[in-house]
């Protein structure tokens, strides 16, 4: 009963109930004070006040069962217009599901149709699609094919005269391997590298091959060198040297990175080079025949480099034995500068003879002058007689200006026939004289 109460009833059954129980606490503490008959008095009122609690407490209990009435016929009512609603809701949903299911049916329908025709369409354009490709590719494949075969046929004869030209190089370098197993070959090896530097850019009166140095000991080098403005022949001495057995142990250290094995093989290298310039030196350095220098050719960079490498051995071999160390590359800029020493040299020598040509040229060139002069006099002399031959003609053309000329064509027949008569009579003369002279 009292759960139905409302929020409201049960706040103020609680503020009265506070009310008389904190009466019944005045009452209790004043009974003591009061005297007997006003005691009596206060419960009286009490107990009125307890009647009309008790009469408003039933009051809302009424008004609570009439308001829990009036609540459960709303929501009775509530609940058939919810129920009617729902009712109408789903007869709504269920003609829109069927509607949609129509309309779905018809989008099916009509999607099936546009993807049979649409497959339909697909297949015959694929069906042109595969048989132009296949037109295509035959087609492209036939010419790729004869342009690979070609090719092919290309590359194995490339291959094969690759492998001519290999086997032709295996050989040469059986050939320079054997050369280089060889000390003798070795040092042919660089004298024929050497040599045909020489030739490619001096002359053959530029140089001598085993020059002896102005020596009577034997000794000589494999080739001397002329230098250019000198009064007197003096020859510059070149040694071609190779060192294969050092360079080859230096390479093999290098390889397997032995920097002790690198170390060691250098400075075999150097002691070799050493050597080698002291010989030079020794045997082919001799003023005035030579240069107070000399060349040690090597026949690789990579063994020039080796020496250049080393710290300070290049200008030890200059400043100690007056040797220079020269590879390929760079003794050939050494020719070609004394090529050009040569030509400048020359140059030198011919131009006295070029002011020789020109002092002749000079004088021919008076002598043309004085024949000029005399023909300028032979050519007044004529322009004399030219102007004497001008007065006859006007003197014989006033002395005829009575005579009437004749036409151009009448003068040459005139005179043609004249100049007939003339041989005519000219032969019958010359037949008469015959005929005295047979006589």
């Amino acid at each position: 009963m009292i759960d139905q109460i409302s929020l409201p009833d049960l706040i103020t059954l609680g503020l009265i109930g506070l009310m008389v129980v904190i009466g019944l606490l005045l009452l209790r503490r004043t009974g003591a004070l009061v005297p007997g008959q006003e005691q009596s008095r206060q419960q009286e009122a009490l107990r009125e006040g307890l009647v009309r609690l008790e009469t408003r407490m039933g009051d809302l209990v009424g008004a609570s069962d009439t308001r829990e009435q009036a609540l459960r016929l709303e929501f009775a009512r509530n609940r058939e217009e919810i129920s009617k609603a729902l009712t109408a809701l789903s007869d709504t949903v269920r003609r829109l599901g069927a509607d949609q299911t129509a309309q779905q049916q018809q989008f099916r329908d009509k999607l099936d149709e546009k993807m049979r025709e649409l497959r339909a369409e697909n297949a015959a354009k694929l069906d042109d699609m595969r048989k132009t490709v296949d037109e295509k590719l035959q087609t492209t494949l036939e010419r790729r094919l004869t342009e690979s075969f070609k090719t092919v046929a290309e590359r194995l004869e490339s291959v094969q005269k690759g492998l001519g030209e290999m086997q032709t190089l295996a050989t040469g370098v059986g050939d320079l391997k054997r050369v280089l197993t060889n000390v003798k070959s070795r040092g042919t090896f660089g004298e024929v590298q050497l040599e045909l530097l020489i030739q490619d850019i001096l002359t053959s009166d530029q140089y001598i091959a085993n020059y002896d140095c102005g020596r009577t000991t034997g000794e000589r080098v494999e080739f001397g060198i002329r230098l250019p403005g000198t009064e007197e022949p003096v020859f510059l001495p070149v040694d071609a040297k190779f060192p294969t057995e050092d360079y080859e142990r230096l390479l093999g250290a290098v390889e397997l990175g032995d920097a002790a094995g690198i170390d060691a093989a250098a400075k075999a290298l150097e002691i070799r080079i050493r050597k080698f310039a002291k010989d030079i030196a020794d045997k082919y350095i001799n003023p005035p025949a030579t240069a107070d220098t000399a060349i040690l050719f090597v026949p690789t960079e990579g063994l020039y480099a080796e020496i250049l490498r080393r710290p300070g051995l290049f200008e030890a071999l200059q400043r100690d034995f007056r040797v220079t160390v020269a590879g390929p590359t760079n003794f050939q800029a050494l020719l070609s500068t004394i090529r050009l020493g040569f030509r400048q040299a020359a140059l030198a020598e011919r131009a006295g003879e070029v002011w020789t040509v020109l002092g002749a040229v000079k004088k021919e060139f008076e002598k043309y002058g004085r024949q000029i002069e005399q023909m300028g006099k032979s050519l007044s002399a004529v322009q004399n007689h030219v102007d004497k031959l001008e007065t006859r003609k006007r003197a014989m053309l006033r002395a005829l200006k009575g005579v009437e000329s004749v036409s151009e064509g009448d003068a040459d027949r005139l005179l043609e026939n004249r100049a007939n008569e003339d041989d005519r009579d000219d032969d019958t003369d010359g037949h008469n004289g015959d005929h005295k002279d047979d006589g």
